[in-house]
C-alpha cells in the first residue's frame, strides 16, 4: 500500500497515537466539535443542477440547524438559514422543492427568492419591525465544480483551496456537468461520527476486511494526506475477479472519451474537511458525508452523481458498481459498530498508529489543535468543558 504525507511533528509525544477513547462518546467533547468545528465546516447540499430554476430549492439539516439553498430569479445561487424571522418557524419542510416565494406556514410573513422580507399581514401593528433588516440569514455558500457547499461560520479555508493540490486530477471527470443519479439516502449510524471518517481514509484495514476492494485492486490501493484532504486510489486489476459482479464490473466498463488513459480503470477518493467525500469512478461520482446526531451517533448522507450516458454498458457497469459498494458499505457499517462498541471499555484508552495510517494522524494532530483536551488519556471529570 502506498502513502504519502505532506507535514509532520516529530516533536509531539503523541503524533504516533490516536485519539483517546471518551472523545469517542463524551457529551461536552461532542458539543464543542459542534462549536469549533461543523459550524465552521464546509457542507455539501446539493448540485446546481438540482436546482436549474428559479425557486428550486434543497435544504441540509445537521448540528440543530436547518440550511436552505435556493436559486434566485436572478439565476443566483444563495443559501439561508431555514427559519422564519418572526417566531423562529422553519419555512419549508422536506428535502427539495420548487416555489416563486418563501412563506411561513405559521404568520403567512413572506419572503423573496432573494432573502429579502416582503409580506407581513399586518405589518403596521408591528412597532419595532423593519423589512429591511429583517430578511432571511444568510450563511456562507460556495459552489466548488457544481457542487454547492454551506458553512454556519465564516474562518478557514475554502473548497477550492482545500483542493487545490487536486484540481488538475479532478478537473478530467466534468463535475460541472453531473446530473443526479436517483436521491439522497440518509442513513443512521450507531457510532461517533469520527469512527466513519477515521474508516473512510483507512488503508491497513482493506486486505483484511474488504475481499471485494482486494481482488479488485490488488495491492495498488494507496492513501495520502493533505493539511485539508485525504486521497485514497486504487487501479482495476486485469484479472479476472472470482465474484460474478466484480467480474462483469471488471469487463463490461466502457471507455470514457472525456477521461486520461490513466483514469478510466482508476477509483478516487477524496476525503474534505471535516465530513465530505467525493468517491470518483470512471462511470459515477458519489458524495457522502457523515453528520453528528448525538456523541454516539450520526447519519451517513450520500447520493451519486453520472454524466448522460445511455450505453448499455455503462447502465450496467453503474448497476455493479452499486452491487460491489453495497457490499463494501456492509462491511465498514459492521467494522465501525464493533470499533464504537470496543471504545465503550474502560480498557482501552489510545491506540498506536503505524507511519502507514498517514491520514488518521494527520486528522488526529488537527483534532488536538482545536480541542487540546483530546490530548489526554483519560475522560476529565463533568463540567471539564466549562472551566
Amino acid at each position: 500500500m502506498a502513502t504519502a504525507f505532506t507535514a509532520s511533528n516529530e516533536n509531539d509525544n503523541l503524533d504516533g497515537w490516536s485519539l483517546p477513547a471518551w472523545t469517542y462518546h463524551d457529551p461536552e467533547f461532542a458539543a464543542l466539535e459542534v462549536d469549533r468545528i461543523f459550524r465552521r465546516g464546509w457542507q455539501v447540499v446539493c448540485h446546481v443542477n438540482d436546482v436549474p430554476n428559479a425557486g428550486d430549492w434543497h435544504s441540509l439539516d445537521y448540528i440543530g440547524e436547518s440550511v436552505i439553498v435556493v436559486r434566485g430569479a436572478d439565476g443566483q445561487v444563495r443559501a439561508f438559514t431555514n427559519v422564519c424571522r418572526h417566531r423562529g418557524s422553519r419555512l419549508v419542510d422536506g428535502a427539495a422543492g420548487c416555489a416563486k416565494k418563501l412563506i411561513c406556514p405559521y404568520h403567512a410573513w413572506t419572503y423573496e427568492l432573494d432573502g429579502r422580507l416582503t409580506g407581513v399581514p399586518d405589518s403596521a401593528s408591528y412597532p419595532t419591525l423593519d423589512k429591511d433588516k429583517a430578511g432571511l440569514v444568510p450563511v456562507d455558500r460556495e459552489i466548488w465544480r457544481g457542487f454547492i457547499f454551506v458553512r454556519l461560520e465564516s474562518g478557514g479555508p475554502s473548497v477550492a483551496e482545500m483542493m487545490a493540490p487536486y484540481e488538475a486530477m479532478v478537473a478530467p471527470y466534468q463535475f460541472e456537468k453531473l446530473e443526479a443519479l436517483g436521491r439522497v439516502t440518509i442513513r443512521p449510524r450507531a457510532v461517533n461520527w469520527k469512527n466513519v471518517g477515521d474508516n473512510y481514509s483507512d488503508g491497513l484495514h482493506i486486505p483484511v476486511s474488504h475481499p471485494g476492494l482486494t481482488r479488485l485492486f490488488g495491492k495498488s490501493y494507496g492513501v495520502e494526506a493533505q493539511p485539508h484532504v485525504d486521497r485514497m486510489w486504487g487501479d482495476l486489476e486485469d484479472r479476472p475477479s472470482s465474484n460474478w459482479s466484480e467480474r462483469l464490473y471488471q469487463k463490461l466498463l466502457p471507455p470514457v472519451p472525456h477521461l486520461p488513459e490513466a483514469s478510466q480503470r482508476h477509483w478516487l477518493y477524496f476525503k474534505l474537511w471535516p465530513t465530505v467525500a467525493f468517491d470518483i469512478y470512471p462511470d459515477q461520482v458519489d458524495f457522502m458525508q457523515w453528520l453528528p446526531t448525538g456523541p454516539t451517533s450520526c447519519v451517513i448522507r450520500e447520493i451519486s452523481y453520472v454524466l448522460p450516458d445511455e450505453r448499455r454498458e455503462m447502465r450496467a457497469a453503474r448497476y455493479l458498481n452499486w452491487r460491489i459498494n453495497r457490499q463494501v458499505n456492509a462491511e465498514d457499517t459492521a467494522l465501525i459498530t464493533r470499533v464504537q462498541e470496543g471504545m465503550a471499555s474502560k480498557t482501552f484508552s489510545m491506540g498506536p498508529l503505524s507511519d502507514k495510517e498517514v491520514c488518521l494522524k494527520s486528522f488526529c494532530r488537527k483534532m488536538r489543535e482545536i480541542i487540546p483536551e483530546a490530548r489526554l488519556d483519560q475522560q476529565p471529570p463533568a463540567g471539564w468543558s466549562h472551566k
